[in-house]
């Protein structure tokens, strides 16, 4: 089962381009991913530069949209994520608790959808498709 840890840190919303980052904070999450990576659990992580950065494309008008960031309305944005390959939830909820986290973040696990989860319908719809 795959999961994605997404890694939320609160006010990320509203840093500036230039945010810089504790190296202290920087190698404790390090530490904490190369524990993925000896565990064989590790599939990808990447971090994301914050909102400031970014673009929202957006078709509510039915025609393509683009605000770029930083984005108003937004309460929580994604800071990074791992993609991780485990045995169960439990298992990816056992992985996000040992996450070197400070006060102001928060990991959501989301478990991808893969193409035996869906129903056979959508399956022939999207078959095919190949990376």
């Amino acid at each position: 089962m795959r999961f994605m840890m997404l890694m939320i840190p609160l006010g990320y919303e509203t840093a500036p381009a230039d945010v810089q980052f504790d190296p202290e904070r920087v190698a404790a999450m390090m530490r904490y991913s190369e524990d993925l990576k000896n565990a064989e659990v590790l599939i990808t992580l990447d971090g994301l530069h914050p909102p400031s950065m970014g673009a929202r494309v957006s078709f509510a008008s039915g025609a393509p949209v683009v605000t770029d960031g930083p984005f108003a309305e937004a309460k929580e944005v994604l800071g990074g994520y791992w993609m991780i390959e485990v045995g169960s939830r439990d298992e990816a909820i056992a992985w996000a608790k040992k996450c070197p986290a400070a006060a102001n973040e928060i990991i959501e696990i989301r478990q991808v959808q893969e193409m035996a989860d869906v129903p056979s319908d959508l399956q022939a719809a999207a078959a095919g498709f190949a990376i």
